[in-house]
């Protein structure tokens, strides 16, 4: 494993130039937060998960907003707090495995930063989730079934990130970032190679 030098940065390797903020988008369990904390420290840029962002605000968990105010009320703070990441420096921006379907959601980070999509398979996301009761849209009789349900409905709306990169099962988190920063280096315009 690389050595990681004292100002967040890898002291062996390329040093990377991030020109634009990189969101990472997919299903809950697809490993947004872990590989965007790891993408970051290895770029030495800001990581934000938005959804923690959202309840540092509100003093709340995610499923006690969905609880006390609704999915629609909290789907505008979500988009409320990408668009003010969004306008800050580069960085990395892990979000809701929901934030990616809103038409505005998607119109905002193509224009001032690009979703990079963390493609994992439905096995691997199941995995993932299934001992967890940190998920509010899996408190259901059947959760696979409706991780099976979202994950179709939603599959066709990441395909429009401009970046997608498929996870693979048995990767590391090193593995899994590596696999990104390789993918973005092959868009100049979001990042390149010092």
């Amino acid at each position: 494993m690389p050595n990681v030098g004292g100002h967040n940065r890898m002291t062996d390797g390329p040093e990377y130039q991030l020109h634009r903020t990189v969101v990472l988008v997919g299903m809950m369990g697809s490993g947004k937060s872990a590989i965007g904390r790891a993408m970051a420290e290895r770029l030495g840029v800001p990581f934000v998960d938005s959804d923690a962002a959202i309840e540092a605000a509100a003093a709340l968990s995610i499923a006690e907003i969905f609880e006390r105010d609704g999915e629609a009320f909290f789907r505008e703070r979500e988009a409320e707090v990408l668009r003010r990441l969004l306008s800050g420096p580069p960085g990395i921006v892990s979000t809701g495995g929901g934030a990616f379907l809103a038409e505005r959601n998607r119109t905002a980070i193509s224009e001032m930063g690009v979703a990079l999509w963390l493609d994992a398979d439905l096995d691997t996301l199941w995995d993932r989730v299934r001992h967890k009761d940190t998920r509010p849209l899996l408190r259901t009789p059947n959760p696979k079934q409706t991780l099976t349900t979202i994950y179709n409905e939603r599959r066709p709306i990441y395909e429009h990130a401009g970046v997608r990169l498929q996870v693979a099962r048995d990767a590391t988190i090193e593995d899994t970032t590596q696999s990104a920063l390789d993918a973005l280096i092959s868009r100049p315009d979001i990042m390149e190679i010092t």
